[in-house]
């Protein structure tokens, strides 16, 4: 879908998986610092949603996902996953519950649609993709919708959920991502404008996913669409913060996110990279990060941003053993880029709260008497 208000002043499309709104509206730089304060508006209507409704929805999706919703709420928003019977994520979606409807914003609409449809059974839920129907608007606001408000996913990062862990490189340190506020407004398509325009009357601003996104990587905050690839575990990106319960019921893939939870080591990292802005120029998503004067592939660039305060930034995920302190380098249209590393994921793969041995649950799952809903093989 093509966003119409691709056809306000100053447009320019964005690329990727952004296509379809825009990147900037002309001055990307104040368009970040108004984001930053509160006073700017993000068209995010080229996101998917899914709603699924009925009496089971909640704990149907309970015993599906990563993460604990039989007891969500009206209005609290959380976040989830559905992983591989091998732990890989497959899909990650935001989720917000009105009382009566729980509704998905996920990055692969049509794809989590057709799954959660397969998996109703005799389950008194009723799944749709509504992405025709409903789009959203991004905020820099950290607070739930109002009473009369339209409903409202509040993003949970970096705060670590009840029954979640993280692999920070350095838990007692402030999070950067405690100073981005964000939450996705749900609104009919066909109202799009007039919100957008109600907003530019109260003294708000249009800015584009530029600004969104050097805010989301500077907030070391992963993205299914750029982080995340076919062998991608939660452990590697930091994100059984807000989208993994520990201690939940059974549910595909739970095996290995126990694992390597608890006797494992997640293979690669998450890292932020600080890049040599000098040339005025960056890489490409996707790009590969190179040490060493042999140029050693050790990962590839995920997300790249450029910051009103930090310059050129990326996200790059790369393997657990490069070393944190090496200089690494990355390809562009203007030749190599150095690239600074600032840990977010710790090197050493161990969680803020692992456990010293293996408890019971453990002891059973490394001898084979695991979750019944994963039906496959834990990765080496």
């Amino acid at each position: 879908m093509t966003s119409p208000l691709l056809t306000r002043h100053g447009a320019v499309e964005a690329s990727g998986p952004d296509a379809g709104v825009a990147w900037h509206y002309g001055d990307p730089t104040a368009e970040q610092r108004a984001l930053e304060g509160g006073r700017a508006v993000v068209d995010q209507s080229h996101l998917g949603i899914v709603t699924v409704s009925g009496p089971d929805r909640l704990s149907w999706l309970d015993s599906l996902t990563t993460q604990q919703v039989g007891s969500l709420t009206p209005g609290e928003s959380t976040e989830l996953m559905i992983l591989s019977p091998q732990g890989r994520i497959e899909h990650v979606a935001g989720i917000v519950d009105d009382g009566e409807t729980a509704w998905l914003i996920s990055e692969t609409a049509p794809a989590l649609a057709t799954f959660l449809d397969r998996m109703k059974f005799m389950l008194r839920v009723e799944v749709a993709d509504v992405t025709e129907s409903w789009a959203a608007l991004g905020e820099a606001v950290a607070s739930p919708a109002a009473e009369g408000e339209p409903v409202t996913w509040v993003d949970p990062w970096p705060n670590v959920s009840t029954g979640g862990t993280t692999y920070a490189a350095d838990p007692s340190t402030s999070h950067p991502g405690s100073q981005r506020a964000w939450r996705l407004v749900l609104v009919p398509r066909d109202t799009l404008e007039s919100e957008v325009d109600e907003r530019l009357a109260a003294g708000w601003s249009l800015a584009g996913t530029w600004a969104s996104e050097a805010e989301r990587v500077a907030a070391y905050r992963p993205r299914a669409a750029a982080e995340v690839d076919e062998t991608t575990l939660p452990h590697e990106l930091d994100w059984l913060r807000t989208s993994v319960h520990l201690h939940k019921g059974c549910y595909r893939g739970q095996e290995t996110v126990a694992k390597v939870h608890n006797v494992g080591r997640p293979p690669r990292r998450l890292t932020l990279l600080h890049l040599d802005g000098s040339a005025h120029v960056v890489p490409d998503a996707g790009a590969p990060v190179t040490q060493g004067e042999d140029e050693k592939v050790v990962g590839r660039v995920t997300s790249v941003a450029r910051h009103h305060e930090y310059g050129p930034i990326a996200l790059a995920v790369l393997k657990r053993s490069v070393d944190p302190s090496s200089v690494l380098t990355v390809p562009s249209d203007g030749g190599q880029l150095s690239a600074n590393q600032e840990l977010i994921v710790n090197a050493d793969g161990f969680s803020a709260d692992r456990p010293d041995k293996p408890g019971p649950t453990m002891r059973g799952l490394m001898m084979g008497k695991g979750c019944g809903a994963d039906g496959g093989d834990v990765p080496a």
